[in-house]
């Protein structure tokens, strides 16, 4: 153990703690800007910076470690003068026209500047030339807002293995940017958002489309259907002062009625029905892996599905062709949804309130339509746009009242709401390969060994005398590693379930903001709370999901569900593959 003295107090750390963990073990914050624990840690900012007796300079405290007998001091007069100039600094090379930026209020770069004080800047504001940017991308970019702090380039790098972001030029022209200079839409970049939310300012954001939606809701003769995904109720409330927990999703649907969307239903319910065209493909499918073929792989995720179409096209027929669930829902809302309530499906307007900025494309794909060309799914909202249209029609959620979904597809399982963790459709998909095999439920929670934060987890289950070898990978540099074993004959599954963003959609690219705070394993205890006091806890007792096959569809993987529900996963093209 080290001793040392921290703004008079004394702390007793492990040998090799920094300085910035040190204070954090006596109640002092020291503020960061570029630091990301275990990802960049490079110091480049000098926010964090403290003084240290017997150092002449001052120090960045996110990389240098504590000496025995070390004293620190974190806030005295050099050191708040030296953090204020750099943050200056900053602010003459950003723009900061804070009212019109996505991220004002909550931006970690404005927060410290407010803290220090910083009405005026001595140091002026440097004009910053503009690099043009294609505004219909899922994904934005203003790089007149980017402090360089290479958050984007480390996130991307290592967590998501896909090294889309990296320094371009060099000196005072260095910037920020799509590697070698190309557009995003020329690269193989996955959308999954991980970039936005752990940018500290609005130099990252998804593409804003909530104007079409408000059009969409001013227009009489169009009827708004909204669906929101499971792992939204985790969330959703958290920017409007409440944990998400803390306010139920029936509030969410309240807020909607009020905004003027006409029937607002639940994603959970076609979480339960790609459980029950999944599950059947998985059991169709078991004969090949069981013989050494590649594993079934899960198509819920868009991102994964972009990545393993860029980078491991020969597992793309191993790809589940079950749609992803938004768009088994759009695609049910214009046909079976409709004619439930004569409604013409050419004037239905779909909308998708998702966790996810990749949803944003997925919609788009040529092979996301139906026979009339018609979009399944017209416009994705992330939590985050949702949460800005709420406040722009000055709705209160605290005074809104609770609303049920509408029926029909307004009901989920719990096993459509966990969903929204990492390892949820997997656990969802075996309770009904379990019921398909053995014709009776599966014992509670048999197979939450697949539940947890792990990036890569395996285990093995028995059904009907047959051992099912599974795996789950979130992040898609765990995925990597996966595919990257499963290709070269490592190991061998006969379904794996993938994820792009770590944790699952709970940690998606559209979830609220919260800078430097992961909250995945919170927001997936919520999800797993639900689904053990659920009425129905397995896809295939959903009473509406039943009364989908018998009045409509037929049965999983019927002619009509695989017209509704199942796509070609080679009907689109990743950039590479033009």
């Amino acid at each position: 153990m080290v001793t040392l003295t921290i703004d008079g107090k004394v702390a007793e750390v492990e040998e090799g703690t920094t300085i910035l963990d040190a204070a954090r073990t006596v109640g002092i914050e020291i503020p960061t800007l570029c630091y990301l624990r275990d990802l960049n840690e490079i110091g480049s900012c000098r926010v964090c910076v403290v003084e240290v007796d017997g150092i002449d300079q001052l120090v960045a405290s996110c990389n240098n470690r504590v000496l025995e007998g070390m004293v620190v001091r974190t806030n005295s007069p050099t050191v708040r003068e030296a953090r204020k100039m750099n943050t200056e600094l900053l602010l003459s090379m950003h723009d900061s026209s804070c009212t019109s930026c996505v991220r004002s209020g909550n931006c970690t770069l404005q927060g410290l500047a407010n803290d220090l004080g910083i009405y005026y800047n001595d140091y002026g504001e440097r004009s910053v030339r503009y690099l043009q940017w294609d505004k219909d991308l899922p994904l934005i970019r203003d790089n007149r807002k980017c402090i360089m702090c290479h958050r984007c380039i480390q996130v991307c790098d290592k967590v998501q293995a896909s090294g889309v972001w990296d320094v371009t030029n060099r000196a005072s022209h260095a910037s920020i940017n799509v590697s070698a200079g190309a557009r995003l839409s020329d690269v193989d970049c996955t959308l999954c958002g991980q970039c936005i939310t752990h940018c500290p300012t609005g130099a990252l954001r998804e593409r804003d489309d909530t104007e079409k939606v408000f059009a969409a809701l001013g227009d009489p003769d169009v009827t708004v259907v909204a669906q929101i995904a499971p792992s939204v109720r985790t969330a959703w409330a958290e920017s409007l002062g409440s944990e998400g927990g803390d306010v139920p999703l029936e509030r969410l649907v309240g807020a909607l009625h009020q905004m003027g969307f006409d029937y607002v239903l639940n994603t959970d319910f076609t979480a339960d029905l790609t459980i029950m065209e999944e599950g059947s493909e998985l059991l169709h499918h078991l004969e090949r892996s069981q013989k050494g073929g590649y594993p079934l792989f899960t198509s819920c995720c868009p991102g994964w599905v972009r990545f393993v179409k860029a980078h491991y096209p020969q597992l793309v027929d191993d790809v589940s062709t079950s749609k992803s669930p938004q768009q088994m829902f759009g695609a049910m809302v214009k046909s079976y949804y409709a004619e439930n309530l004569g409604l013409d499906p050419h004037k239905v307007f779909s909308v998708s309130i998702m966790p996810c900025v990749a949803k944003k494309a997925e919609c788009s794909y040529e092979n996301m339509n139906d026979a009339c060309g018609d979009p399944d799914v017209d416009v994705v909202l992330t939590v985050r746009e949702v949460v800005r249209m709420i406040r722009a029609d000055h709705v209160n959620v605290d005074v809104v009242s609770d609303e049920p979904f509408d029926e029909p597809m307004g009901y989920g399982t719990g096993a459509g709401i966990i969903f929204g963790a990492t390892g949820g459709v997997m656990e969802a998909a075996l309770r009904t390969a379990h019921y398909l095999v053995l014709g009776k439920a599966p014992e509670d929670d048999m197979f939450e060994s697949v539940r947890g934060l792990k990036g890569w987890k395996e285990a093995t289950f028995e059904l009907g005398g047959t051992d099912v070898r599974v795996a789950v990978a979130s992040g898609l540099a765990n995925a990597k590693a996966l595919c990257d074993a499963v290709v070269a004959g490592e190991v061998h599954y006969d379904f794996v379930e993938v994820m792009a963003c770590p944790g699952g959609c709970v940690n998606g690219g559209g979830q609220p903001i919260h800078d430097g705070c992961e909250l995945a394993g919170v927001r997936a205890e919520k999800l797993y709370g639900l689904d053990r006091v659920a009425k129905y806890r397995n896809s295939y007792e959903n009473p509406q999901v039943k009364a989908a096959y018998e009045n409509y569809l037929g049965e999983p993987l019927s002619e009509r569900a695989e017209q509704l529900l199942h796509t070609d996963q080679h009907a689109w093209s990743m950039p590479g593959e033009r």
